[in-house]
């Protein structure tokens, strides 16, 4: 089961258990409540507990070289094939 496919099962039952037990709809409000609690758990997904890790800033001179090592390989690929300047004249 791919992904999009759990999500659109995790809407369809949410959006089934809030049409059955709405209180405006006649349900009852204390069942909804808990629902609602249930459903807005985070899911039991291990990759949620890594620890966060923050990555430290390089120094200057790193920065200063990563930058232009992109400026130019960014400016060595054009976008757009560029025709020559030459203008033929007949």
């Amino acid at each position: 089961m791919t992904p999009q496919d759990r999500a659109a099962l995790d809407r369809a039952a949410f959006r089934a258990f809030v049409r059955e037990h709405h209180p405006d709809r006649g349900g009852d409000p204390e069942v909804f409540a808990a629902g609602m609690a249930r459903f807005r758990e985070p899911p039991a997904d291990p990759r949620f507990d890594a620890p966060v890790v923050f990555v430290p800033t390089p120094p200057l001179p790193v920065r200063i070289v990563v930058a232009a090592i992109r400026t130019a390989r960014r400016r060595s690929r054009t976008r757009v094939d560029r025709p020559s300047c030459t203008l033929e004249r007949e």
